[in-house]
């Protein structure tokens, strides 16, 4: 090596090593603004719980369409202009579909246990019931929980996470006809029988509840129906259409998980659930009977609306008395296959809010006067103070009481079943997360993490029966409509050259899967992990 490229380096070596003292010294002591970071390590867990990273196949995969992958809903509506932030869409996403096997290399490394993902529906039927199979998905996604269990990563897979085949939309209008039970449940069938032999947790659908919230009431998901005062878009009803669709993908869960349990569980020995939003509220009024009341209607039109058919036949009482007919009924047959069709819950947790009654109190325009609504107004600040510290997406805050006790209602109101916490995830304000650097000293992301893990560790101490955590997620990628303007990731994806780099919340979520008690490792060598994790990674030039 000549002397000047040797003295280069020297220099670079020298600045990546006062990077990282800085970082050091943050990590170790830097809580969370206006959060005390908790002292949680693994040992805070009972044996098998599991720790995991998730992700879903529109925000990573793309090859859209590679190898026979035909269009789906977010295909086709992410190339509108102005559908999306920065008209980003999911045609390369993060390259998942050439780059798996390097990704499933990163989940290794970190020491997951398990690896949340979703499968494409049109990588598997290009054309729903309307085509054949697709072998090189059957293909793909074979290959992918081949190389998990090879490397001791339970596969935790969700059949639908929000994707649907685009022709099923122009056909008969998606979740919005019953006829989509039967394309939902033809397609659940064949992952049964192509994976069902490595897979030991299924997930039905991804957040229904809030699906049909973006979809059919404020309109920023596919197929975009809205109205006032929700939204003014084409076409739409927003007080009619998410219960009909919901009531249409409690239906396809149904008849599928009967399909399952009746010809598949026996001898594939796995278990299905289903994945709730699941938002915490807070009464606006302190000690105010009417917004405790608000808050007990906001929990039922969210977290009841999707699990109380699921678990008891029908849905909330107060949905009942507030949307009369408009709330569809089951038939006494679909109910036979509908209560009880879950094995556990799974809870994706970012939100706190505070609850307003509007039943008895003026509220603000927009909708929370509606009955579909629950008569109920959402804010997250209280006269001009936010109820946590602010993320990148405006309403989200860090209040990691809220899981805690999100997770306790789970436990009371649905008989203390099973519980995955199967999201939960930090990405940092805008002007927080500009130049590189400060991607990477994610510090925040750290103590985000570590205070919402001792949120879970405080409810499993009083009994709730919650036995995985999933952070999202692996790594930065496609945000629905915030294209790639926001970043989850424990992992950072330069958007030019594709290449994952580790930010210092992978490096620790690495050692707090390693270690039973706290942080094991010396500063000296913690400090030589990192900065040969950063230099393979290729960040001399820090």
């Amino acid at each position: 090596m000549p002397e000047t490229s040797r003295a280069t380096t020297t220099h670079r070596r020298l600045l990546l090593f006062c990077f990282l003292s800085s970082v050091l010294c943050l990590v170790l002591s830097e809580p969370v603004e206006g959060e005390e970071a908790e002292d949680i390590s693994r040992s805070h867990f009972p044996d098998g719980f599991l720790f995991g990273t998730t992700t879903s196949a529109y925000q990573i995969e793309g090859a859209y369409l590679e190898d026979g992958k035909g269009l789906n809903n977010w295909d086709v509506f992410s190339h509108v202009p102005g559908n999306i932030k920065e008209n980003g869409n999911g045609d390369t996403a993060d390259n998942h579909y050439h780059l798996f096997l390097e990704d499933i290399e990163l989940m290794h490394s970190l020491g997951v246990d398990a690896y949340r993902f979703s499968i494409s529906w049109t990588r598997i039927l290009p054309r729903g019931r309307f085509g054949e199979v697709n072998p090189m998905g059957i293909m793909f996604y074979n290959r992918i929980l081949d190389h998990l269990l090879l490397k001791g990563i339970e596969p935790f897979v969700t059949i639908h996470h929000h994707d649907i085949p685009q022709e099923l939309a122009e056909r008969y209008g998606g979740w919005l006809s019953p006829l989509m039970q039967e394309d939902f449940v033809h397609f659940a069938r064949i992952c049964f029988e192509s994976f069902g032999h490595k897979v030991k947790y299924w997930v039905t659908i991804n957040e229904a509840n809030l699906f049909v919230e973006m979809a059919y009431i404020r309109g920023w998901y596919p197929p975009s129906h809205c109205s006032p005062p929700f939204g003014n878009c084409s076409a739409g009803n927003s007080n009619v259409e998410p219960l009909i669709a919901l009531h249409n993908m409690i239906l396809a869960h149904g008849k599928a998980v009967k399909i399952y349990r009746q010809e598949f569980q026996g001898k594939q020995g796995g278990s299905v659930g289903i994945v709730v939003h699941a938002m915490w509220y807070e009464p606006l009024r302190a000690n105010n009977e009417l917004d405790q009341q608000a808050v007990t209607r906001g929990l039922a039109f969210g977290v009841g609306w999707l699990l109380d058919p699921l678990v008891y036949g029908d849905y909330p009482s107060e949905m009942r008395l507030f949307l009369g007919d408009a709330l569809p009924r089951f038939t006494v047959d679909e109910i036979d296959y509908v209560k009880g069709s879950i094995d556990y819950i799974g809870i994706n947790h970012y939100l706190t809010l505070y609850a307003k009654d509007c039943l008895h109190s003026s509220c603000p325009p927009g909708g929370s006067d509606h009955a579909i609504r629950g008569y109920v107004y959402f804010t997250g600040d209280r006269d001009g103070v936010p109820i946590g510290q602010p993320t990148a997406n405006p309403g989200f805050f860090v209040v990691p009481g809220g899981l805690e006790k999100t997770v306790n209602y789970m436990k009371q109101r649905y008989n203390n079943m099973p519980m995955y916490v199967t999201e939960n995830g930090y990405a940092p304000p805008p002007d927080e997360a500009v130049q590189l650097q400060q991607i990477l000293h994610d510090v925040k992301r750290i103590n985000y993490h570590k205070s919402y893990l001792a949120a879970v560790a405080s409810s499993i101490r009083d009994g709730a029966d919650v036995r995985g955590y999933f952070a999202w997620s692996l790594m930065d990628n496609f945000e629905w409509v915030d294209g790639y303007t926001l970043r989850y990731g424990l992992y950072y994806v330069d958007r030019r050259t594709l290449k994952r780099i580790p930010k210092i919340s992978a490096l620790w979520y690495r050692d707090f899967l390693a270690h039973s008690s706290g942080n094991a490792l010396g500063l000296a060598e913690y400090y030589g992990r990192l900065e040969q994790d950063l230099r393979v990674a290729g960040l001399e030039d820090l």
